[in-house]
């Protein structure tokens, strides 16, 4: 099979290789991939700026795909299953975190497409107990989607407690910030949703999606928009997905005493200078929200399902798996929302038309 690797450290270093077909054994399942979406953190990887990943490894965490083999201890899921997964392929099973299921904080845990091999390629191999079985209705190219919505549920559910009398600013309409803003309108929230001059088309497609503000803040001054929405007080929850940190010190102020600050957006710099100020004389409590648990991804998937999220808006561009490089550059230049990666376009539909177990003495480098 070919598939898309970080071959080393550094800027690019980027190779479409031949693989050997993973092998299911144990609780494991081997998945043909339909769809993997590109995710921020490939083209920070792409860049040489994420310190996170083994290398070599195969790029991916954000893909749906059809069961073609089952391990010998795996017994809910079989071949021919419409799946997706989570994105942790193993933890320690012991510490703290992990008895509670909070597998995103084990500090054990390794990750698919970042210390084990991912999606972008033609399979993928996940443990049983990250698989999620998709909905009848629902497409692979939104399925592909369950990851990083996850991550959204994550914040707005488990981190912060979102309400339909809550009103919020969402900064950064990429496609965190527009998931963020789908499920805040799906509550029934009041959302402000930020940006700036660059990002008027999508800040288009915000209101399009349902934003009640959309606020160009280079043009526009924020904080009087919130002094007129909220009557001075302030928004009660702020959700931040551009990593900005002026973006981040000008929304500070403007958060309602004792409301909530939720940090979804990576900072590119580890140590960052914040208003210290407002978040202590305002009581403004300051949340992290880090990637997903299992407990997100049945609600993700739920809300794509029910048509709560907007797949075809999301999506503005799909590539097959050998034109990656093309679907990098494309993401890089920062004009489109969601990029998919086909990694079997002869096959891929609703259903794959065929589901092929690969015997074990015909695994092989395939070209």
């Amino acid at each position: 099979m070919k598939g898309v690797s970080k071959q080393a450290p550094g800027y690019d270093q980027m190779a479409f290789i031949d693989l050997p077909v993973p092998e299911a054994t144990d609780d494991k399942v081997l998945i043909k991939v339909a769809y993997t979406g590109i995710c921020g953190s490939d083209i920070h990887t792409f860049k040489g700026e994420y310190k996170n990943p083994t290398t070599p490894v195969v790029l991916g965490h954000e893909f749906s795909g059809q069961v073609v083999e089952v391990g010998s201890n795996v017994t809910k899921v079989k071949v021919g299953d419409r799946v997706t997964s989570e994105t942790t392929f193993y933890v320690c099973g012991e510490c703290d975190y992990c008895k509670e299921k909070q597998y995103n904080l084990c500090p054990h845990r390794k990750g698919i497409g970042t210390q084990q091999n991912g999606s972008m390629a033609n399979y993928v191999l996940a443990r049983e107990e990250s698989i999620h079985l998709l909905p009848d209705h629902l497409s692979y190219e939104g399925a592909a989607m369950s990851e990083p919505l996850a991550c959204c549920v994550h914040a707005m559910y488990q981190k912060s407690h979102l309400e339909l009398k809550d009103t919020i600013i969402i900064m950064g309409p990429g496609p965190i910030g527009l998931y963020l803003l789908q499920i805040a309108k799906e509550i029934g929230a009041f959302v402000i949703m930020t940006g700036i001059t660059k990002d008027a088309h999508r800040l288009a497609l915000a209101k399009k999606l349902g934003a009640d503000v959309i606020v160009d803040t280079m043009k526009e001054d924020l904080a009087k928009v919130v002094n007129e929405i909220t009557d001075s007080y302030g928004v009660d929850k702020v959700y931040d997905a551009s990593g900005a940190v002026p973006a981040v010190n000008a929304s500070l102020p403007l958060i309602r005493k004792q409301g909530q600050f939720i940090q979804v957006g990576l900072f590119a710099n580890k140590m960052v200078d914040l208003d210290t100020e407002s978040i202590i004389q305002r009581e403004i409590e300051y949340i992290g929200s880090r990637s997903q648990n299992p407990y997100d991804w049945p609600i993700a998937i739920h809300l794509l399902a029910k048509g709560a999220i907007n797949i075809d808006e999301m999506i503005t561009k799909k590539y097959p798996l050998t034109k990656w490089r093309e679907a990098f550059d494309k993401v890089m230049e920062g004009n489109e929302i969601k990029v998919m990666i086909e990694s079997n376009p002869e096959k891929t539909s609703t259903t794959f038309v065929s589901t092929i177990k690969l015997p074990l003495r015909e695994r092989m480098i395939l070209r």
